[in-house]
């Protein structure tokens, strides 16, 4: 019977984690879950774009190599730390305590699936190929400029200049820059907000999403500060910007730890932890950017 609650409770964090990803911008991404085996991510690196020759007249047509890499990446590991259920908490509970932590468990390692996500798909920094713009609005008052619709704006030119898709664009915003927007002006809120969420829709070819966690960058270089760095002074939210088809995701397994009350003769506890293998990333060097 362990054995079988098991299995169902781990099922029912996958699926928690997959309803996660709804309407989110990891949505609709390229998965590459089928070429993950073991929890590692067999990926081929194409390393050129074919050039196209327009109104060509000169044969033989040149020879472009194609250079054709295997990359093997390790999904990333979530884990979440132990919860301990007695059993004198499961007797006085009038509901499914074990299923609640379980829902927790599954919500706690979505929002650093989110979190390490958006990091990962941000940039290291400034190039052609990825920019980070800096915001060129007001002082909010606490040293830090606001974002405006003339930032979205130039990081549109940017994206056209490189020669950058229109399909698939994406721009994720973090807080802060979603208020700055609001209260940009009257105007703006009425023609790119919806009125019964408050969120933004789609702004200068990008789709827009906003994200609670978001990545460092060092004003003064545009530098991408390491995941879970403590932020120093310069070090401010980015919103992120990308490509759909420059982004992919992979999960892997799932796997519930789980040890009875029955087994711990002097605490009498259960408990209880996950360790989910997920992974999302860059596939290409050009098509991410950010404002910071």
């Amino acid at each position: 019977m362990p054995t079988v609650k098991t299995q169902a409770w781990v099922k029912g964090v996958v699926k928690r984690l997959e309803r996660k990803e709804e309407g989110t911008f990891l949505e609709g991404i390229v998965d590459y879950s089928k070429y993950a085996e073991n929890d590692v991510l067999h990926l081929t690196a194409d390393m050129i774009e074919p050039e196209v020759l327009i109104n060509n007249t000169t044969y033989p047509i040149p020879i472009q190599e194609f250079e054709d890499d295997e990359i093997d990446i390790s999904l990333d590991k979530y884990q979440t730390k132990a919860t301990s259920v007695t059993d004198d908490e499961l007797y006085a509970a009038t509901y499914d305590k074990i299923g609640l932590v379980k829902d927790r468990h599954g919500d706690a390692i979505s929002k650093s699936k989110f979190a390490k996500a958006l990091h990962s798909i941000c940039p290291a920094g400034n190039t052609a190929k990825t920019p980070v713009l800096k915001a060129s609005g007001e002082d909010d008052g606490a040293g830090r400029k606001r974002l405006t619709r003339n930032d979205i704006i130039s990081l549109k030119t940017a994206y056209d200049e490189a020669g950058f898709q229109l399909e698939g664009r994406r721009l994720v915003l973090n807080s802060l820059h979603v208020g700055d927007l609001l209260r940009e002006d009257k105007d703006f809120r009425a023609e790119y907000t919806n009125h019964k969420t408050g969120a933004i829709t789609n702004l200068y070819d990008f789709s827009v999403y906003q994200a609670v966690s978001a990545p460092y960058i060092t004003l003064s270089t545009l530098v991408k500060k390491s995941f879970g760095a403590v932020a120093t002074a310069g070090d401010y939210k980015a919103s992120v910007s990308f490509i759909t088809d420059a982004v992919c995701k992979s999960k892997g397994s799932t796997k519930m730890y789980f040890s009875e009350a029955k087994t711990s003769p002097t605490t009498q506890r259960n408990l209880i932890n996950f360790r989910h293998r997920f992974i999302v990333l860059p596939i290409q060097v050009a098509g991410v950017g950010a404002i910071v």
